[in-house]
């Protein structure tokens, strides 16, 4: 014992004035961990109440749940009852509704049907005159057919043939005839100024023409690659410059010749027969395309005039689907008015029906009377009548009136029995 007190009482450690020992450190450590087993017990007691009023709470919330439930069950259950019920209720308001149009059908059948005969004959002679008409169509598709083929070739033709003073006029004449439909173009068109565009495309709705000219100057370009295969500096310089005047000659010549206020376009097109011409133009020749924009010329190569061509048909095909939409419409219209007029025949036939049934009606009432009136008379009864007592006085007077009316007193009595109603 006093060897444990000792080794308690050896000092640890110095805090300020005091010493701290074993003991003290041991008493401190067992101090701290019953405080530990004090807040770890607390809690462990706090978790389990919570834990606890957890599980009332879901219990209760359970038990409303199926309270719920169960009235859920219960009005489900009494919605089951009453759906079948209306649907008996339906049921045979149908078949009451059923057997009563049957009837009506059956009496509008023969009508029906005499109406049908008739219409069926119509419909026979107008397929027969329609037939005639498919006949006489394919007819001229066929001939249409074969002028197309006939176009095809010659564009073919025009595809090979080159001219010294006309370079592009075939590939543009063949772009447009293989985009647009006959009637839509004319080559070598007559304006009013006297003047002969290459081609004129004819624009929908009463809209100015378009002008589009294939005149491209080939010498000048044949210039610029002689010049750039000399390798000669000034020669390429005196090309180039050759090669921009005559283009803004010719496009100033399509400004003051095809761009007639009212008859064409405020546009028109200048024709670059080669995608490589194009894109040289726009690669070194910036100033002439600045100056066309200005004129109101667009220069196109072959892509773009038929990515063009392909537009302007489109804008032909939604006017031709506008004219053929009014004549739809029209027919709509007439098929309204035909629907009007039957819908009105039915509402006539309508009419009659109710009239019908109103008659039946008043007839179903007349014999119910005269069966009630049969009742009666059927109901009457015959029988003798007894005379009561009378003072002689008063016998002798009804005797004088039997007398004067030929009858004799009590010898009939009719009664009639009335329905109670």
């Amino acid at each position: 014992m006093n060897d444990l007190l000792s080794v308690l009482s050896q000092p640890v450690g110095q805090l300020g004035a005091t010493t701290v020992t074993l003991g003290h450190v041991l008493v401190a450590a067992g101090g701290l961990l019953l405080v530990l087993i004090v807040a770890l017990a607390t809690a462990l007691w706090r978790s389990a109440r919570a834990q606890a009023r957890a599980a009332d709470d879901a219990a209760a919330a359970a038990r409303a749940a199926e309270a719920r439930m169960a009235e859920i069950t219960r009005a489900q259950s009494e919605m089951q009852g009453r759906m079948a019920t209306i649907a008996e209720v339906f049921g045979s308001r149908q078949n009451e509704l059923n057997k009563a149009i049957s009837e009506r059908l059956d009496a509008m059948t023969g009508r029906i049907g005499h109406t049908m005969s008739e219409q069926t004959k119509s419909t026979h002679e107008s397929l027969t005159k329609l037939q005639e008409r498919l006949a006489i169509i394919d007819t001229a598709q066929n001939n249409i057919q074969s002028l197309a083929g006939q176009v095809v070739q010659l564009q073919q033709i025009l595809s090979n043939k080159q001219t010294r003073g006309a370079f592009g006029q075939s590939r543009m004449e063949a772009i447009v005839a293989d985009g647009l439909p006959h009637g839509a173009y004319e080559f070598q068109a007559t304006l009013s100024n006297g003047n002969r565009p290459d081609c004129l495309v004819r624009m929908p709705n009463g809209s100015p023409s378009l002008v589009i000219d294939a005149k491209f100057p080939l010498e000048a370009w044949n210039a610029i690659r002689a010049a750039a295969e000399s390798d000669m500096p000034d020669a390429q310089k005196a090309a180039a410059q050759a090669f921009r005047r005559d283009i803004e000659v010719h496009i100033k010549a399509i400004s003051e010749k095809y761009l007639i206020n009212g008859e064409t376009q405020e546009t028109a097109f200048m024709f670059v027969p080669s995608e490589s011409i194009f894109a040289e133009i726009h690669e070194n020749f910036e100033a002439v395309v600045q100056r066309a924009h200005r004129a109101r010329i667009v220069i196109v190569s072959p892509s773009l005039l038929m990515l063009s061509i392909q537009v302007i048909q489109a804008v032909l095909k939604d006017a031709r689907m506008r004219e053929q939409a009014h004549l739809i419409q029209g027919e709509v219209i007439r098929l309204m008015e035909d629907v009007s007029r039957l819908d009105e025949r039915v509402r006539k036939l309508q009419g009659h029906f109710a009239l019908t049934q109103r008659d039946i009606d008043q007839i179903l009432t007349s014999t119910e009377k005269v069966t009630k009136r049969g009742q009666k008379i059927e109901a009457l009864e015959f029988g003798q009548v007894q005379a009561p007592e009378r003072d002689p006085a008063t016998v002798e007077r009804a005797e004088a009136t039997s007398g004067l009316l030929g009858a004799r007193p009590g010898s009939l009595r009719l009664r009639v029995v009335e329905d109670e109603e």
